[in-house]
């Protein structure tokens, strides 16, 4: 452990013996590149102290604060601040920017949950806030802009006593299977958690971790902000608008700063692929990244391989790939490799996992190759048959129940789910169980994911990943191998399968001579020959149509309910007549199915 009884103790003793050393790097995007506004410890500390003071007036002691922000310069004073004042921070996306809609109501929904009266912001998004907050009748809400200079008086501070048990801060959870909830971290959860991270990835102060993921994502927020603060080391951040535009900014970051561990989901090292060039790569060097962070959602062998590959004339070693696994449940981190050893493939037979068995492969059937997410060092782990609360033995599949002192208290105000989520009980009588929902198995001793419960979709009595249809998918056509997809199950006469594929274009746009239509029924041909199944149901959507979390996820329980509410149209779309009659059942009486499709290979360039 690491010695201190609160997080808070911890950072105190960070910023008095680390004063002068940079603790945090932004970068901001602009023309000429990135321009970096650095933060030293002993200025967070003094700058904590400050906005503390200002949450102390308003006595925010035990109370949520909600931190919108756009700079994760600004969010972690104020994430301190909370620390020092003992405030609940509340990590929550800034509403507006890309996704606008989607995260204003994200954020409603998350002030409403709390209750909170006070969100701190900085200037520029003052004004916003304060007319959102007006518009959505919370005119009872402070907002308080802390970057304000002058704002405050860090010698007004006085010095409040955390305990082991207090709240840190509320993780609100990306909700890609349900409406986001505040997951409870106390300080014994987060420094647990920070020391099962060491365990892991086996960091050190010398390590600097880089990376893009917002600072309300679990793995942005306690990987990549607050552990180079737990080891006494740098982070280096830039916001994630600035990575999807031109995700070469962040391997320039890497090879700048010198950055040894950073990462996110799989989705950024596939888009580092088809984006980044063959000269940028040439100027690179990525030698000293030793820990390339791959989770939050399903890890690709060949996306590892791929982007090895590619990046190696860059230095960087293929063992650097590090597949981990992680949940805002239990913190954050589970488990994860060796570092700078070869990830773990398994290659399955596919039928023998759709039936939640585990099989060698056979020859001339399909198979699916899984990808280890390491060893769990720090928990009590169990592979659970989730109806009857039965332990499965090793080479099963079942849900993944974990104990230990990085499982977080519960979830605000949802005593009831709490209840079954967090103290879940073995047939055998044991208790205090947290239920992931996710899906895995154990091999030699190592984990591997293969999806959400509540996502497989069961056709024929089977098990279906809807991310190895979503995957197959997007590798039938370069139109939609930069697209998202989302694979789900509707339950319509019979249990059908649908699958929604957004188009991407070049900057000359489609494909010429693409036959949309050729393509739906090649999509049909392929998924149904790999599978084995019908699909009857198969959209192409524009993009932006398929819903995602804030770090990326695929919601495809969302995106069910928008397609049952006919919510959801395809550009191109071909339905079974049930599903059409239940679904577009207005369009006769709108006229709609009087209009003609666009003709074939003519679609929008978007």
């Amino acid at each position: 452990m690491s010695g201190f009884d609160t997080f808070t103790d911890l950072v105190r003793a960070r910023t008095a013996t680390l004063a002068d050393q940079d603790v945090h790097v932004f970068l901001h995007d602009s023309a000429e590149g990135a321009k970096a506004d650095r933060l030293t410890y002993g200025e967070l500390d003094r700058e904590a102290r400050r906005i503390a003071s200002l949450l102390q007036l308003q006595r925010a002691e035990g109370e949520p604060v909600l931190l919108l922000y756009s700079s994760t310069t600004e969010f972690l004073k104020a994430f301190v601040a909370c620390l020092y004042a003992g405030a609940v921070a509340v990590p929550v996306p800034l509403p507006g920017g890309e996704g606008r809609g989607r995260r204003i109501d994200r954020t409603s929904a998350v002030i409403q949950d709390t209750g909170a009266r006070l969100v701190l912001t900085e200037t520029a998004s003052a004004p916003d806030i304060a007319l959102w907050l007006s518009r959505t009748g919370r005119r009872n809400v402070a907002c308080l802009a802390s970057d304000v200079p002058g704002l405050g008086d860090a010698d007004a501070w006085r010095e409040r006593r955390s305990g082991p048990e207090d709240l840190a801060f509320l993780q609100y959870t990306s909700g890609s299977v349900s409406d986001p909830r505040g997951v409870m971290v106390s300080h014994r959860n987060l420094l647990a958690n920070q020391t099962a991270l060491q365990n892991v990835f086996r960091t050190t102060s010398e390590d600097r971790f880089g990376g893009w993921l917002p600072h309300f994502h679990d793995m942005g927020f306690i990987a990549h902000l607050l552990h180079p603060l737990f080891l006494g080391s740098l982070s280096v951040q830039m916001s994630p608008t600035s990575f999807v535009r031109r995700p070469a900014r962040w391997l320039q970051a890497i090879d700048e700063y010198r950055v040894t561990a950073g990462g996110g989901p799989n989705f950024c090292y596939d888009l580092c692929l088809r984006r980044v060039t063959d000269q940028q790569i040439a100027e690179l060097d990525l030698s000293h990244w030793r820990l390339a962070l791959n989770g939050a959602e399903p890890v690709r062998a060949d996306t590892l391989r791929a982007f090895a590959e590619r990046f190696a004339p860059a230095g960087l070693r293929a063992e650097a790939l590090y597949p981990c696994y992680g949940l805002a449940e239990a913190t954050l981190v589970v488990s994860g490799g060796v570092p700078l050893t070869p990830f773990a493939e398994l290659p399955v037979d596919a039928a023998a996992l759709e039936l939640d068995q585990v099989a060698e492969p056979v020859a001339g059937q399909p198979s699916r190759t899984l990808v280890s997410s390491g060893q769990v060092l720090d928990y009590d782990l169990r592979i659970v048959e989730p109806v009857v609360g039965l332990e499965l033995p090793e080479g099963a599949v079942g849900e993944i129940w974990l104990r230990g002192d990085s499982v977080a208290q519960g979830y605000w105000r949802r005593p009831a789910e709490t209840e079954s989520v967090f103290r879940a009980g073995l047939e055998n009588g044991e208790r205090g169980f947290l239920r992931t929902g996710d899906l895995g198995f154990l091999h030699q001793g190592e984990l591997y994911i293969t999806g959400r419960s509540k996502e497989v979709i069961i056709l024929n009595g089977r098990n279906i990943y809807p991310q190895d249809v979503e995957w197959a998918t997007r590798g039938l056509s370069p139109a939609l191998g930069g697209g998202v997809g989302a694979a789900f199950s509707v339950d319509i006469e019979r249990e059908q399968l649908v699958v929604v594929q957004e188009l991407r274009a070049s900057r000359g746009g489609l494909p010429a001579g693409l036959d949309l239509r050729a393509l739906v029924r090649e999509i049909q041909t392929e998924l149904s020959r790999e599978f084995s199944i019908p699909v009857g149901n198969v959209l192409l959507v524009r993009p932006g149509a398929v819903r995602r979390t804030t770090s990326g996820k695929v919601q495809r329980n969302l995106m069910r309910k928008l397609f049952l509410d006919s919510e959801l149209r395809g550009d191109i779309e071909v339905l079974d007549p049930a599903v059409r009659a239940r679904v577009r059942a207005t369009d006769a009486l709108l006229g709609e199915d009087l209009l003609e499709a666009e003709p074939a290979g003519q679609g929008r360039p978007w």
